[in-house]
């Protein structure tokens, strides 16, 4: 009797055990339904439509339902009072070669950040080496999502040399084989850089050849202009015919009317140009900062000439004295002189500030007017500019140019077809000036102050329209079209911020200020900011361009294959 009662009893509570196990088992499964869930949100879904509140639930790195969500999350985000928009795509950035070192991108994901696209910088890598550079990056571990075009002057420069001789027949269908490499290696597309060596000596019928093997791959063109002052309308529209000569989309890097003297004026003139162009089918469009002040090297304001042969001989010809008498002459001669004077378009020495001399004997001046310096010592401010940029080799000396009118960033946001990119590389570390060295605002604040100066204290945009302007609208451009929404199966690249708090706080003195109000930051369904603190995690994905795809495929006959590639 004894063993029947045990075995009874063993019977029971095996039983009660086996129903916990099933109580504990169907509950976890009914809490763990979803990875992330953000709840009550006004969730804003990048296509420019108005605002609704609802929950987002993510699982495995897709957003899987909107609305209300009865499961459960492995993590609830209580997103109440707070937006919840499609993570930003920042569509002109810096950080090709930062990532291979550090991949963290403090600076970016507190602008919110999700996604960067380089290029006007030629990847750090041969064409060849890209599919190698882009598997490092993967196994490496990035934290945001990233991919890259490939520069036109690079590859000139990799055939040619620092030249600015016209590429013979052989020399250019060596560098369409190098365009060619570059995107079966994953390139997104193309750049041109036509104010700096060797990109100012490319013609319109080079770049038209080369853009044209992009185009057969299903690449884009983007291009810091030939001038972005007094000539703008012009380089608008040589940028307009490569696309429509080479049968691919136009990208215009970072579009200002860069020319102080005609502030409030020029942009409306590039602008209406872009706009005959849309209107005859013309796939173009354009990225912008929102500031007022641009930020490159103290070479521009030599006569591009000078570079002519490369830049050992361009220093040594800086240091002759004749030399610099005639590019003083020539540079005083102002804007409309065959190249980009950006002295004259300044409107002076005195709106050209010193922001980053790379010497310890100019660092006195850092954020200074050149002019004021010239003062100080007694020199003339083009010797100064010239001696500081000598000093500071083989780093390249940076200036911020104060060069565009407000009433012109305004306009130029306003228009349906810009989108926003900082220009600017990740830091290293929270705090520090990017990876360029570059002490700009930009690298730090652009995103949020779209939304802190053009949305809430400025009214230019709408909330809606400005979140368009940094998700939808880039990720279109770059052929990233399973992001920059909130839709059922599309990535989980979301972030939420607070709207009564998100400010950039970067400034000209203080550029490395870190911007506030973004709250959470999610890639790939991944926390990357968590309660506006870094996480560990390194989510991102490296975004080949589609001639890898196309090349998987097999290639239609039209692509001109790169044997060197393979």
């Amino acid at each position: 009797m004894a063993y029947f009662g045990v075995s009874k009893r063993f019977r029971v509570i095996a039983a009660l055990f086996t129903a916990a196990l099933w109580l504990i088992f169907n509950s976890a499964a009914e809490a763990n339904e979803y990875d992330i869930v953000i709840r009550s949100g006004r969730v804003i879904d990048g296509t420019g439509a108005p605002g609704f509140f609802a929950d987002v639930a993510i699982r495995d790195g897709y957003i899987v339902k909107i609305g209300k969500v009865i499961g459960r999350g492995d993590r609830e985000i209580d997103a109440k009072g707070r937006v919840v928009s499609p993570g930003w795509v920042d569509i002109m950035d810096q950080s090709g070669s930062i990532f291979l070192t550090d991949a963290r991108a403090p600076n970016k994901i507190r602008m919110g950040v999700t996604t960067a696209i380089a290029g006007e910088i030629a990847p750090p890598v041969a064409p060849n080496e890209l599919a190698k550079y882009f598997d490092t990056l993967e196994k490496q571990g990035l934290v945001i999502n990233f991919g890259t075009l490939y520069s036109l002057g690079e590859i000139r420069r990799r055939v040619m040399g620092d030249t600015s001789a016209a590429p013979s027949d052989i020399q250019l269908d060596q560098m369409k084989k190098q365009v060619a490499c570059a995107m079966e290696q994953g390139a997104l597309g193309v750049s041109s850089a036509l104010v700096y060596p060797p990109g100012v000596f490319q013609t319109r019928d080079e770049l038209t050849e080369l853009s044209k093997v992009a185009a057969s791959y299903g690449g884009f063109y983007a291009s810091h202009i030939r001038d972005e002052g007094i000539g703008l309308v012009a380089a608008i529209e040589e940028a307009v015919a490569i696309g429509e000569a080479a049968g691919l989309p136009v990208e215009i890097y970072h579009l200002k009317a860069a020319y102080r003297p005609l502030g409030g004026e020029l942009m409306s003139l590039a602008i209406a140009a872009i706009e005959r162009a849309r209107r005859r089918g013309v796939d173009v469009s354009a990225n912008l900062y929102p500031y007022t002040a641009a930020a490159t090297g103290l070479d521009v304001t030599i006569p591009p000439w000078v570079f002519a042969d490369g830049k050992d001989k361009a220093i040594a010809r800086l240091r002759d004295p004749e030399v610099r008498s005639l590019l003083k002459k020539q540079v005083a001669a102002g804007a409309g002189q065959g190249w980009s004077n950006f002295v004259a378009s300044s409107g002076g020495w005195n709106n050209i500030i010193l922001a980053n001399p790379f010497s310890q004997k100019y660092e006195r001046h850092r954020l200074r007017s050149i002019a004021d310096i010239a003062r100080d010592e007694a020199r003339e401010p083009a010797d100064l500019a010239w001696d500081i940029m000598l000093e500071g080799q083989p780093n390249r000396p940076l200036a911020f140019y104060f060069m565009m009118d407000e009433a012109d960033v305004e306009l130029a946001l306003q228009a349906s077809w810009t989108s926003i990119g900082t220009d600017a590389a990740a830091a290293a570390k929270l705090g520090e000036v990017d990876a360029l060295g570059l002490a700009h605002p930009r690298s730090y604040g652009s995103f949020a102050r779209v939304i802190a100066e053009y949305v809430k204290r400025r009214k230019v945009l709408t909330l809606e329209e400005a979140i368009r302007k940094m998700s939808s609208l880039p990720a279109g451009r770059a052929g990233l079209h399973d992001r920059g929404r909130i839709h059922v199966g599309l990535r989980g690249d979301l972030i939420v911020f607070d709207l009564e708090t998100i400010k950039d706080h970067a400034t000209w003195h203080d550029p490395t200020l870190p911007a506030v109000g973004v709250d959470y930051v999610l890639v790939n369904g991944e926390l990357v900011l968590d309660a506006g603190h870094d996480t560990s995690a390194r989510p991102g994905s490296v975004l080949r361009g589609k001639g890898t795809e196309m090349l998987h495929l097999g290639a239609p006959a039209t692509i001109l294959k790169s044997p060197s590639c393979h």
